[in-house]
């Protein structure tokens, strides 16, 4: 497995300081970030799953806690619209240029609005897919929502 992606480019081009952890994916797990976590020996709201949506039609990225769902009407408020629905993961895969198990909010194919569950930003560290499948950076989510120019919201059912 290759350690270095788009996304841990992003991150070092950036001065952003953080640590890989790769893990042994699995494929058939119900949920992904739940997996993820267990296999790092983590608590699953430190690791912090990617997501891809749409809101009012135009694509975001929300990055919340693993072991918790997003609300759709907080997704949408946070940037300012009606509606949110997950976006289809093909759709996903050709806007992130990444797989679905393994997409980063960091240096996807094409910039989106990118906001961050406002609680994660409570931890002194969080893990965020580091770009591929079995593969995760742990670092300061402030420094996440900086190297993003994310927002911070409250997006959890």
């Amino acid at each position: 497995m290759s350690k270095t992606t788009r996304a841990t480019q992003l991150l070092s081009q950036a001065g952003i300081a953080f640590t890989i952890h790769a893990y042994d994916y699995d494929p058939n797990a119900e949920r992904v970030g739940l997996q993820a976590a267990e296999a790092l020996g983590e608590a699953p709201h430190r690791v912090l799953k990617t997501l891809m949506a749409e809101v009012d039609g135009r694509p975001v990225c929300v990055v919340v806690p693993s072991d918790r769902e997003v609300s759709m009407k907080k997704l949408a408020s946070a940037f300012h619209g009606k509606s949110a629905n997950m976006m289809k993961p093909a759709d996903a895969e050709r806007l992130t240029g990444y797989h679905v198990g393994g997409i980063s909010p960091f240096g996807q194919k094409k910039t989106v609005p990118t906001a961050i569950e406002e609680a994660a930003l409570g931890e002194p560290l969080v893990y965020i897919n580091g770009g591929q499948r079995g593969l995760q950076v742990r670092l300061d989510p402030k420094a996440a929502l900086k190297a993003l120019k994310a927002v911070a919201a409250p997006l959890i059912a």
